[in-house]
């Protein structure tokens, strides 16, 4: 049995069960996932889906339906391809074109931890009892209670766990922050998702991570599970901050770096720390850090720092194969791209 990560045009997820044997339609049907199919015989090309990543037996089609170039640029036919471990594959439809509803959950907080004064480590654990799975860097609409609105904010634990935690930065007024500041144990709260594109991919060369105060947690997620794996390819996280009390989890990030090849660069930006470089986490951007070929690059945190390392990548010339991208507003709304 292998998990298939269905990824929807609307950043919708479903992670559904495929059982031994069945094609990747055989199984979204199987669960009601009514992704693009017509003739189920390889010739009509229109349940194309995108590979990013797992193997697969591609099956039997012919080229009007797929051509060699689609096949080696990772695009299969749904109704042909057989896992031969856990796939993710883009579905080239909205969710709900493909009659998939978004999965609310509903959770009680078990924890409340204030980690500085701004930033707080909330956990929380389904009333159901039965564990979420997502893909590392996704995040879920949490609704604010006693209001109509919800905040969006990315897991920063493991995938399939039944503690659920993320880290949130409390701004003046702001709704889930007046929340928290009362939150008790024991409180309701509901969560909808998995949610978002930005999510870890199979390390195939050298990776840099940026992220920006709380932008750190869907990558506590990504490490969670790389340090469970064989990982070879090196890694650098550059993260900052304002202040130096918001940098947060770095005991968590030292443990990390005894598992995987994980090199880890802080920063603060608003004062002067022993512990931290002062500035911005585009300061290490130059030919002298960054020395190898080419990187994948994933960069989480307020909009101005995200085009900052924008920036910096064109100005140094850095070179990347992929740019994976998640920007926050200050209402906690995620903006991927």
């Amino acid at each position: 049995m292998a998990n298939i990560a269905l990824n929807f045009e609307d950043g919708v997820t479903r992670i559904i069960d495929g059982l031994p044997g069945e094609t990747v339609a055989e199984s979204a049907y199987r669960v009601g996932i009514n992704i693009p199919l017509d003739c189920a015989d390889g010739a009509c090309g229109t349940c194309k889906c995108k590979v990013l990543s797992g193997s697969y037996d591609p099956g039997d089609y012919i080229e009007e339906a797929l051509s060699d170039d689609e096949a080696e640029n990772g695009y299969g036919l749904a109704c042909q391809m057989r896992p031969d471990s856990p796939l993710v594959v883009d579905i080239l439809a909205s969710a709900a074109a493909c009659k998939v509803e978004v999965t609310s959950v509903d959770t009680t907080i078990t924890s409340v931890e204030f980690l500085s004064a701004e930033v707080v480590k909330l956990i929380v654990s389904p009333v159901d009892g039965k564990a979420i799975n997502f893909l590392p860097g996704q995040y879920v609409n949490i609704d604010v209670p006693g209001t109509d609105l919800s905040r969006s904010y990315s897991f920063c634990n493991l995938p399939n766990s039944s503690d659920l935690s993320f880290l949130i930065r409390l701004v003046p007024n702001g709704v889930m922050s007046n929340f928290l500041t009362t939150a008790k144990v024991g409180d309701p709260l509901r969560l909808t998702g998995p949610l978002g594109s930005f999510y870890l991919r199979d390390l195939q060369q050298p990776s840099l991570f940026f992220a920006g105060g709380t932008g750190i947690a869907p990558f506590m997620s990504m490490l969670e599970k790389l340090s469970l794996e064989e990982v070879t390819q090196p890694i650098h996280l550059f993260y900052g901050s304002t202040l130096a009390e918001n940098m947060v989890e770095l005991a968590r990030l030292e443990s990390f770096k005894e598992k995987i090849p994980l090199t880890v660069h802080t920063c603060v930006s608003g004062e002067t720390c022993a512990k931290h470089a002062s500035g911005y986490v585009n300061q290490w951007i130059n030919k002298d850090h960054l020395t190898l070929a080419s990187y994948d690059i994933y960069i989480c945190g307020p909009t101005a720092m995200v085009e900052a390392v924008k920036a910096s990548l064109a100005d140094e010339s850095i070179t990347y194969s992929n740019f994976y991208m998640e920007k926050f507003v200050p209402s906690g709304t995620a903006v991927v791209v």
